[in-house]
């Protein structure tokens, strides 16, 4: 059925505008005066507009209010009224116990494994100049990685990485002092990211939906200033902010950027979608109110995904385009809207899931270290993530597909004619295929 032009006016209202209900009435404002308003009576179909005063119209106000009451239609007429919202059920979300126990059980073994066949795909560097020889790349991100994994100091994890060479994971135990050294390079930051994004790719066939944010790994250093204002001299710590984008499904990490810790939010989730669709069939992105505006929105779609991204409050949808289509979906369909806003919930579980398991502080003092060291925070996450996907849902982690593997040189200790067992083998995983 078409509308006249009070009610397209009206819808317009409804959708751009905030109408508030009081106990007179409702409130509409007015679209030539900002700070006028009009009383609205829905059951009377009255207004205090003069059109419908002085002309006894049933005028935009009266409709916009209709429209903000009338949200959807059943096809057999009946109306769903928005006035109220009764929750009769409480949504739970149940654990795979078994799942979660078997891999909890064999995670800090199979750690171990992933972490090597992913780090086997790492080119080592030509040789410049002379002197001694240095240690293989592959086996300096690896002991960067158990350092972290561990929680503990460079020197307390050299017994770890002796027992990853009779393993065979690595060529040669590293010392401590080499292992920090290790987090000061600058050019194991681009390493580090790789990595990150090669240990997600096993998961791309599950994650579609995704959400972003950013959070602070604090450090031991300080910072000073004068505060002129008080005439007094202030300090805080000297933090490492990381922007992630995280599959809501297995809470891995897709994409990371760790810039300044003052900047802003907003500016990074295009990057951070982009980065996500080279790999990722992207459905759907949830991101706080920081993230609203319409370059973030725009961003999304032209990855083919759509963005669901909290409105400020003084939000009207003016600027048009998918910002305004997204805000008119807000306002006519709010509870569905925010059900799957909600999802960002997945990357603050994410933040959680790192710093409880691997600390929310940094060891290293250098700025280079610091950033390495939250990298390797977020791989030895992904890798955690990796092992409950394997075995809740049987997921075979194949990495470097594209990229032919380096030989290995790792010497191995003479066996007996009997493989050892793995403790993954001695568990009841016969339905996962592992590497």
């Amino acid at each position: 059925m078409s509308m006249n032009a009070r009610e397209q006016r009206g819808l317009i209202i409804a959708a751009l505008c905030k109408l508030k209900k009081s106990e007179k009435g409702w409130l509409v404002p007015s679209q030539t005066g900002a700070e006028q308003t009009y009383r609205v009576d829905p059951s009377k179909q009255s207004c205090t507009c003069p059109d419908h005063t002085e002309h006894g119209h049933v005028c935009k106000h009266v409709h916009a209010v209709k429209f903000t009451i009338q949200r959807e239609y059943h096809p057999d007429g009946t109306m769903i009224e928005t006035k109220e919202i009764i929750l009769s059920d409480k949504k739970t979300y149940r654990q795979n116990w078994p799942a979660y126990n078997r891999a909890q059980s064999i995670e800090k073994d199979r750690f171990q494994e992933i972490l090597a066949d992913l780090c086997s795909g790492l080119k080592q560097p030509e040789r410049k100049g002379v002197g001694r020889k240095p240690n293989l790349l592959r086996d300096s991100v690896f002991a960067m990685a158990l350092k972290v994994y561990g929680t503990l100091s460079a020197r307390r994890t050299e017994s770890d990485m002796r027992e990853a060479v009779k393993r065979g994971f690595m060529s040669k135990a590293i010392c401590g002092m080499k292992v920090c050294m290790c987090f000061d390079d600058p050019s194991m930051t681009p390493i580090l990211k790789r990595l990150i994004v090669q240990s997600s790719l096993p998961l791309r066939t599950i994650e579609t939906k995704f959400a972003i944010d950013s959070s602070g790994f604090s450090s031991s250093k300080f910072v000073r200033w004068f505060d002129i204002k008080y005439g007094v001299t202030r300090q805080r710590h000297v933090w490492v902010k990381a922007h992630i984008a995280t599959g809501v499904n297995t809470n891995v990490i897709t994409a990371v950027r760790i810039l300044d810790r003052d900047a802003g939010d907003s500016p990074q989730l295009p990057a951070l979608v982009q980065q996500t669709a080279e790999n990722f069939t992207i459905d759907e992105v949830s991101a706080d109110k920081a993230y609203s505006s319409v370059e973030n929105f725009e961003a999304v779609a032209d990855c083919g995904g759509t963005a669901f991204l909290a409105f400020r409050s003084n939000t009207t949808g003016k600027a048009g385009g998918i910002f305004g289509k997204m805000f008119h979906y807000f306002q006519f369909r709010q509870q569905e809207f925010m059900a799957r806003y909600h999802l960002r919930s997945n990357v603050e579980s994410t933040f959680s899931m790192i710093k409880r398991k691997f600390g929310d502080a940094v060891r290293c003092k250098n700025d280079v270290a610091m950033v390495n060291e939250v990298l390797c925070k977020m791989l030895c996450h992904n890798i955690c993530c990796l092992i409950q996907a394997q075995c809740e849902l049987g997921i075979v982690s194949e990495f470097w597909r594209d990229e032919p593997k380096q030989p290995a040189t790792i010497k191995s200790e003479p066996t007996t004619g009997k493989q050892p067992e793995s403790a993954c083998q001695e568990m009841d995983l016969a339905a996962i295929e592992w590497l």
